[in-house]
């Protein structure tokens, strides 16, 4: 049976999602001579994915290399602030000990040595490396699913809701992969004596507090993570376009990479800033609940009021997450260009016809 040929679907994907660079092949004569003629150059440090092998936007291995970069942003940075993480867990749980930020660091130094700033730091690595993982994966694939289902135009006009929605959807199934070692984690830097690190405190909590007790932050940790996600994306994506809009005088496509990478950064670091005020308050109520056995949100209100929930330890949070969002958009993107990937963010210039 002969079967009439069928023309591929190419999905039409809005332009601000993504944009790619086009190779113009050279005639076969050119590249006859260019192999006759063209002495073989050594490998550079930053090896540029070849054309003929770039990673094809929104396929297994584009998700893949979003997986892995998230891995590297979040795990990475995640653990360079243990002390600052530390120090500001202390504070929300126990003000009248861990006053100031300074006066934080002089307690644990008097305390716990050098040793205590990093106390904790394997759970903060596993877990928010699994945590990005999910995040920045998630998040790519929720974009490119909303935006189909959507449709071109109305994912266009409607980008910033695409953003919003794809960026919760990807942090309720990254905080689940988060929640156990955020417990351990917390329990670890705030109860000292409570265990060294994951490998004992792990299975301590679960003999104190069985399994289940791993998922009772689940919902403040949601109530955390999910707004701050969803103005961490929804604003990097905002404040890149602006940025390239307004501040730089070429489209995103002729800029360097280390212009771009700078854009990231930049980029990341404004919306690391409100991610920090908007999610302040839950962060206060997963510090409380995983540090006190069978503490509830009313014990946490009670205790620490609310202009305590929305203030304590803020300033604090504000430089830590402000670096951190930098640091994770610099660090995901540098790896997307590493692998031949476009950075996120910023509407490509329109196509000339």
């Amino acid at each position: 049976m002969v079967f009439p040929d069928i023309p591929s679907r190419q999905p039409s994907i809005p332009s601000f999602l993504y944009h790619t660079h086009t190779h113009t092949p050279m005639p076969p004569s050119s590249v006859e001579t260019k192999k006759t003629t063209t002495p073989e150059k050594s490998p550079s440090f930053m090896i540029q994915a070849p054309s003929d092998k770039r990673i094809a936007m929104f396929s297994p291995q584009y998700y893949a290399a979003c997986t892995a970069g998230g891995i590297f942003s979040c795990g990475l940075t995640h653990m360079a602030v243990t002390p600052l993480d530390l120090v500001k867990c202390n504070m929300q749980i126990n003000p009248a000990k861990y006053k100031g930020i300074g006066s934080g660091f002089g307690v644990l130094l008097r305390e716990q040595g050098v040793k205590g700033f990093f106390r904790g730091w394997v759970p903060t690595l596993l877990g928010y490396s699994a945590q990005g993982a999910c995040k920045f994966g998630f998040y790519e694939f929720f974009k490119k699913y909303y935006s189909d289902i959507a449709g071109p135009e109305n994912a266009a006009k409607y980008k910033t809701f695409i953003f919003l929605a794809g960026s919760a959807s990807a942090e309720v199934i990254a905080d689940i992969a988060l929640c156990p070692f955020e417990a351990v984690k917390v329990r670890v830097q705030t109860q000292p004596g409570f265990a060294k690190g994951l490998s004992d405190g792990l299975p301590k909590f679960i003999r104190a507090e069985g399994a289940s007790g791993l998922y009772k932050g689940l919902v403040p940790l949601w109530g955390r993570q999910i707004p701050y996600t969803m103005m961490k994306f929804s604003t990097f994506e905002n404040i890149v376009e602006a940025i390239y809009k307004n501040a730089i005088p070429l489209p995103k496509d002729q800029c360097s990479k280390k212009t771009q990478l700078g854009v990231s950064f930049a980029g990341g670091y404004i919306a690391g800033v409100l991610c920090a005020i908007v999610s302040h308050p839950a962060d206060n109520l997963v510090s409380f609940l995983n540090n006190a056995k069978g503490a509830t949100v009313g014990d946490a209100v009670n205790k620490l009021g609310i202009m305590g929930l929305c203030t304590r330890g803020l300033p604090l949070r504000i430089v830590m997450i402000g670096t951190l969002t930098g640091a994770q958009w610099g660090i995901y993107d540098a790896f997307k260009v590493f692998v031949g990937l476009p950075t996120t963010g910023g509407s490509p210039a329109p196509a000339k016809n």
